[in-house]
């Protein structure tokens, strides 16, 4: 099993076959909180390389008999993020200017000083973390606000709570109800309360992809293991080492790769697509469906026992009409935002437009009120939202239809766009169906390709 004492430091592995100067390297960085690992031969570094995470290699550029720029290709096909520093006696620049070609990231020249050395590691690791970061960062750049999670409502308000108490604890966490209800806030919740809030949110949409495109996205795949892969790439379980992996629609996850899924829960070890050896990372899950995952790992369509691995600490997210209390101030709080996005007058609600949210039934939850209350604030010409800005129709529970454009229900035959038709109609299954694959059937297409078209018509 892989050490998880230290998923937020720097990690550095150093290659010299010099006992004496590891030892050195170990006295000047381990101080400062650096997790050190040695290897005195070309093969050992190569391994450690390949199976455990790192930062930083500091790599000797005579070992033994053998060069350690030659070992730069192998180091970066098994761990492409890895940053390299050169150590060497030579001052030769042509030499220190080929390292560089090969991808070198610095250079240093013994005999160094204790401060160059960590500099040097520093700045590496740094680099390291930003390049990380960067590969993430839509995702990032995507969390809802904590207000989303302001509640007034008791069975809210348990839940909050104990997902409070369990995001410090480093359990698997399974995040359970319908959609819109906030299971992708409150992962990022949990993962903002942990230890881990300095490292990367990460998130992997089991539905958007079939089988194979969704191993690679997961794990990554080595050079050349299928056509067009012509460099090796991390996945997102090296993106979320030290982090958190939100699995949104777990549910939906291939029934053929959940014993790789399995595997890597238990043992924390994983293969990237095409590539033989077994890579490491610490990574703390939490899963979130609409579905019923006991009924279906009962019935053969989920494992049972990756349902258990899951299923550490469960929470279960009220429907809106379960906390009607917390619908006005929800709205609110949207108006202001979306006013504030998209530089418009709207700034409050009237009476009617609150009397108006309370009567509706809310089957999409709280994205579909995000949704009402953001086309409202981009129609709304005035500083109030009123209730005929809602477009909701509180008798029939469903949106109400207008005939506008920019309506969540359009006329057929009506002067609008194919696609401004699709859109109304799949906003309107989906608020109506109670899970993404009952939606996809009623709208008989594949999960997958339904969760692309949410995506892209901002109904997610």
């Amino acid at each position: 099993m892989p050490s998880t004492e230290h998923p937020n430091k720097v990690r550095v592995l150093a290659v010299d076959d010099d006992a004496d100067i590891l030892d050195t390297y170990r006295a000047i960085l381990e101080p400062r909180g650096i997790v050190f690992t040695a290897a005195e031969t070309l093969d050992e570094g190569l391994r450690l390389a390949a199976t455990r995470p790192f930062d930083v290699c500091l790599l000797d550029r005579n070992i033994g008999h053998d060069l350690g720029t030659d070992a730069v290709p192998g180091i970066k096909e098994h761990a492409p993020g890895l940053r390299i520093i050169m150590a060497t006696a030579n001052r030769d620049t042509e030499a220190a200017m080929e390292a560089l070609r090969l991808g070198i990231h610095d250079y240093l020249v013994k005999p160094f000083s204790p401060e160059q050395l960590r500099i040097a590691v520093a700045r590496q690791a740094e680099a390291r973390q930003l390049s990380t970061r960067v590969e993430v960062l839509e995702q990032q750049v995507a969390s809802t606000p904590s207000d989303d999670l302001d509640s007034e409502s008791p069975a809210m308000r348990e839940a909050i709570a104990v997902a409070r108490r369990v995001a410090g604890t480093g359990a698997n966490v399974l995040i359970l109800g319908e959609s819109g209800t906030g299971k992708n806030v409150m992962a990022r919740a949990i993962h903002r309360w942990s230890q881990r809030a300095d490292a990367n949110f990460v998130t992997v949409n089991c539905p958007s992809l079939n089988a194979d495109l969704l191993e690679n996205e997961l794990f990554g795949h080595r050079k050349g293991a299928f056509s067009g892969a012509i460099d090796s790439t991390d996945g997102r379980v090296a993106q979320a080492d030290g982090g958190s992996l939100f699995m949104d629609e777990i549910g939906e996850f291939p029934l053929s790769l959940q014993p790789k899924l399995l595997r890597f829960i238990q043992d924390k070890e994983y293969e990237r697509v095409g590539d033989p050896v077994s890579r490491q990372a610490d990574v703390r899950l939490i899963a979130a469906t609409n579905r019923d995952l006991k009924r279906m790992s009962e019935g053969g369509e989920f494992r049972q026992d990756l349902y258990y691995r899951l299923d550490v600490v469960s929470l279960v997210l009220p429907s809106l009409r379960d906390r009607r209390e917390d619908i006005v101030p929800l709205a609110r709080g949207f108006v202001q935002r979306f006013a504030g996005e998209y530089g418009c007058p709207a700034r409050s609600l009237s009476d009617a437009a609150e009397r108006a949210l309370l009567a509706y039934p809310w089957p999409g939850n709280v994205r579909e009120l995000q949704n009402v209350i953001e086309r409202a604030v981009i129609l709304c010409a005035d500083e109030k939202l009123d209730a005929g800005h809602m477009n909701i129709d509180a008798s029939s529970g469903m949106p109400a239809a207008d005939g506008n454009a920019t309506g969540t229900s359009a006329a057929v035959g009506g002067e609008v766009s194919l696609e401004q038709l699709e859109r109304a109609h799949i906003e309107a299954v989906l608020a109506r169906c109670a899970t993404l694959d009952a939606a996809a059937q009623t709208l008989g297409i594949d999960a997958s390709t339904l969760y692309r078209k949410r995506k892209s018509y901002g109904l997610s």
